[in-house]
């Protein structure tokens, strides 16, 4: 089995990771592998075309759940680093000083099956007591804006067309419904898919997939999200009352995405790990880190009273 992780000043680890992409890379970094170690087995990997992971997995040179730990970290990290460098940006051009949102194109419209007229939202409560900081500068959330471009690209691809229509028909029964049951049905449909890791469908740790790319080959937590919030928007449903929301579980330690519908009863829970629909208030475990949708993003704090905060993320 692997050694212990290497000791090391927390900056210096922390630039270290960072800098550091892939699966093997990470495990030297961590001291379950030496270099030589793990040059043979990308060399025996490739030989028996199997990913690095299930090969160290099967030869029983790295547990699995170390493979787990390491590429959940690593997603954690990022998403964290994100967080930190928008806060920055906040701090240095001010809440009120608001940056022209980048030109993300209502895509999702184009799956339209429905044309509902929904009334505003009068409130929109603080996600799991967090304090929120909206921005619509969303130039820093290229993983958002890039599936966006990929998924409009599906529309002028002959392949892709029948994918799109069967989930147009898979939702087209959803039409009128009130808003609570339209979620309901939303959240059962999309959760019926199969959950896979990014590190198996596309050999990166963190790939955001459009919503053909997701009921093609299945998906992982925000994959699911976007698919939830793609039909919504299909049906009609507008964009201020939808949000993807990247959170860390605390139970699990480990970063999640999660859909939220703001519904005239309060903000809904759309989660894959989480068989039916909830108030999102219901969920007591999860911390959001941020939240997005085509107008704009929020950055989640801590409220500044002593107060404790809970938030809501499962990632699988």
């Amino acid at each position: 089995m692997g050694t212990k992780r290497k000791n090391r000043g927390i900056l210096s680890g922390f630039k270290a990771r960072i800098q550091k992409n892939r699966l093997g890379e990470l495990l030297v970094l961590d001291g379950f592998l030496s270099p030589q170690e793990l040059k043979l087995a990308l060399q025996n990997s490739k030989k028996a075309n199997k990913p690095l992971g299930k090969y160290l997995v099967e030869q029983d040179i790295i547990e699995v759940e170390v493979i787990r730990q390491t590429l959940f970290e690593q997603f954690a990290l990022r998403f964290v680093t994100t967080a930190v460098t928008l806060f920055i940006s906040f701090a240095s051009f001010g809440v009120t000083k608001q940056a022209r949102a980048g030109s993300i194109k209502d895509v999702p419209s184009l799956m339209q099956v429905a044309n509902e007229s929904f009334a505003p939202v009068s409130y929109y409560p603080n996600l799991f007591g967090s304090q929120e900081k909206r921005s619509t500068n969303l130039k820093a959330f290229t993983k958002w804006s890039g599936m966006f471009a990929r998924f409009e690209r599906s529309f002028q691809s002959t392949s892709d067309q029948a994918v799109i229509k069967e989930f147009q028909q898979q939702i087209a029964g959803m039409r009128g419904m009130p808003l609570n049951k339209m979620v309901a049905e939303v959240n059962d449909l999309v959760n019926s898919k199969r959950y896979i890791v990014d590190s198996k469908n596309y050999g990166q740790t963190d790939y955001w997939a459009t919503p053909v790319e997701f009921l093609r080959k299945g998906g992982d937590c925000e994959d699911f999200a976007i698919a939830k919030y793609t039909a919504l928007r299909a049906l009609g449903v507008p964009e201020q009352r939808l949000r993807v929301v990247i959170l860390q579980d605390m139970q699990k330690n480990i970063p999640h995405a999660v859909l939220v519908v703001y519904t005239d009863q309060g903000p809904m829970l759309l989660d894959n790990q989480i068989k039916r629909a909830v108030k999102a208030d219901s969920v007591a475990h999860y911390k959001p880190i941020f939240s997005i949708n085509r107008d704009a993003w929020w950055l989640h704090s801590k409220p500044k009273a002593n107060v404790t905060v809970v938030a809501s993320s499962a990632g699988r």
